[in-house]
C-alpha cells in the first residue's frame, strides 16, 4: 500500500513538474501557460503525446527534439525528477494527512520559484500571490483561524526583516543586493516555517551558495547567479526536517558544554 502511495505521488510530482516548467519559463516572457500547446521552441513543432512522457520522452529521444534534433534542455527532465522526489518527500515527511495537501502546495510553489529563477533571475509576483493565498486557505481551514493569524504574523516578520536586510544591502554595496522576489518569498517562508526559520534560512542558504558561486565565478566572473534558488532549498530543508530554533539552540548549547 505505501509503495503504492508513494509511486502515484511520484508519478504525479513528474507530471505536474513538467507543466511547473512551462509555468517558469513562459510566465516571466507574458506567455499563455496554456496556449499554444507544447512545442519545440527551436522549430514550433507541436509535441505529439509519446513526446510529453516526463523523463521518459526525453530519454527514448535521445535528449532531442524529433524534427529539428535540437538538444532538449536537461532542466526538462531534472524538474521533473526534482518535483517527483520532492512529493514522496512531502508523504515520508507527512504522511496521509491534511498536512500533505499543504506540503505538496508549498513544494509545488519552490519548484517554479526555482526555475523561473535560474531560467531569467526573476520571480513572478503572479505565482507568490497564487500559491500565497492557496496556502492561506489552506492553513485556514485545515489548521483555523488562530493559527492562520499567528503564521500571518509571523509572515510580516519575515517580510520586514528581509525588506531591512535588503536596504541595508544597498547601501552598504551601492546596488541592487537582494531582489524583489526574495524579499516577498521571504514571507511565503515566514507563513510555512515561522519569521525565525525563515532568519535561518538566509545563512543556510547563503552556506550552500558559497561553493557553488565560487565554482560559477571561476569559469564566468560576470555571471549573475540568482539567490531565490538557494533560498528555496534552504527552505525546503528545514521544512521537511521540521527543523525549529529550539533545536538550534539545543544543539549549540550542546557543543558549549
Amino acid at each position: 500500500m505505501e509503495f503504492s502511495i508513494i509511486l502515484g505521488l511520484f508519478m504525479m510530482g513528474t507530471i505536474l513538474g513538467s507543466f511547473y516548467n512551462v509555468v517558469a519559463y513562459r510566465l516571466p516572457k507574458g506567455e499563455s501557460i496554456i496556449y499554444p500547446a507544447s512545442h519545440c521552441p527551436n522549430c514550433n513543432h507541436k509535441l505529439r503525446p509519446w513526446e510529453l512522457i516526463p523523463i521518459f520522452s526525453y530519454l527514448l529521444q535521445g535528449g532531442k527534439c524529433v524534427s529539428c534534433k535540437q538538444k532538449i534542455s536537461i532542466f526538462y527532465p531534472i524538474s521533473e525528477i526534482l518535483c517527483g522526489l520532492l512529493f514522496v518527500f512531502c508523504y515520508l515527511s507527512f504522511g496521509l494527512s491534511l498536512d500533505l495537501i499543504i506540503a505538496l502546495t508549498f513544494v509545488s510553489l519552490l519548484i517554479i520559484v526555482i526555475l523561473s529563477d535560474y531560467y531569467y533571475m526573476i520571480i513572478e509576483d503572479s505565482v507568490l500571490i497564487v500559491f500565497g493565498i492557496l496556502l492561506i486557505i489552506e492553513i485556514f481551514f485545515i489548521h483555523g483561524f488562530d493559527y492562520l493569524l499567528s503564521s500571518l504574523l509571523s509572515s510580516l516578520i519575515a517580510f520586514l526583516i528581509m525588506l531591512i536586510l535588503k536596504i541595508a544591502g544597498d547601501l552598504a554595496f551601492k546596488r541592487e543586493s537582494l531582489g524583489g522576489g526574495d524579499i516577498k518569498l521571504m514571507a511565503i517562508f515566514g507563513l510555512m516555517i515561522d519569521w525565525d526559520m525563515s532568519i535561518i534560512t538566509i545563512f543556510l542558504s547563503a552556506f550552500i551558495a558559497l561553493p557553488v558561486s565560487i565554482f560559477i565565478l571561476k569559469t564566468n566572473k560576470n555571471h549573475e547567479i540568482p539567490y531565490g534558488p538557494f533560498l528555496s532549498i534552504a527552505a525546503l530543508i528545514i521544512y521537511f526536517t521540521h527543523l525549529n530554533i529550539d533545536m538550534i539552540f539545543n544543539f549549540l548549547e550542546s557543543l558549549c558544554l
